[in-house]
């Protein structure tokens, strides 16, 4: 992903110490029972994850959560699922579909990722344009920066394996954020509160709260 690798984070000021396990699942199950039967098996065998991968080292958390997505859901447009052209999913959501589009498994992952004690700055959403079947589309990955200099791994739905950034050559980043700041690109330097210019993400930040990720 060119410029992924150079552009570093922040620095220091958003890189603090993990974070503990942050989900409720005295809200996580009400919630995914109310959307249904799926959800509420997606629910329990999400928190299985979450409960054994809190245990390994951040690169196991990225694998484990990755995975899971990964096999559990079925990649279709927004417009097959949802009858809709662009529509953001909760994660409980996305499990009780079965299905969802890479923004959803961008989505699901991070909010997986933080309630295992991923730090937040470690994590951002990044639209990209891919090289995909000789064309150039939008498209959705997930973003993780060990350091704040490091090249960050990156998870997606369209190549399953967790690669570093100079092995996707195929994407390019357009702009990144996630739940204290939006960039243009993946540079340093903000765009604006990501709660207030993106729409959606406010949306899907509130939904995934009400049901039990912090």
């Amino acid at each position: 992903m060119r410029g992924l690798a150079a552009a570093g984070l922040c620095g220091a000021l958003l890189f603090g110490a993990a974070q503990p396990g942050a989900w409720d699942a005295t809200r996580m199950q009400p919630a995914a029972s109310k959307l249904g039967p799926r959800a509420a098996a997606g629910a329990t065998a999400l928190q299985r994850v979450l409960a054994t991968s809190a245990g390994l080292d951040e690169e196991g958390r990225l694998e484990a959560v990755n995975r899971f997505f990964n096999r559990r859901i079925a990649f279709y447009e927004d417009t097959e699922i949802w009858q809709r052209v662009d529509h953001w999913a909760s994660p409980l959501e996305t499990l009780d579909k079965g299905q969802g589009d890479c923004e959803d498994y961008a989505i699901a992952k991070y909010f997986a990722l933080t309630a295992v004690g991923v730090p937040v700055a470690k994590l951002r959403l990044v639209y990209v344009r891919a090289q995909l079947n000789g064309g150039v589309q939008a498209h959705m990955v997930l973003a993780y920066y060990p350091t704040p200099e490091a090249e960050p791994l990156i998870l997606d739905n369209l190549v399953t394996e967790i690669r570093v950034a100079s092995r996707r050559p195929d994407l390019a980043p357009v702009f990144s954020f996630n739940g204290e700041g939006l960039w243009q690109g993946v540079g340093a330097q903000s765009a604006g509160d990501p709660v207030a210019r993106l729409s959606r993400w406010r949306e899907v930040l509130g939904k995934a709260t009400a049901e039990g990720f912090q």
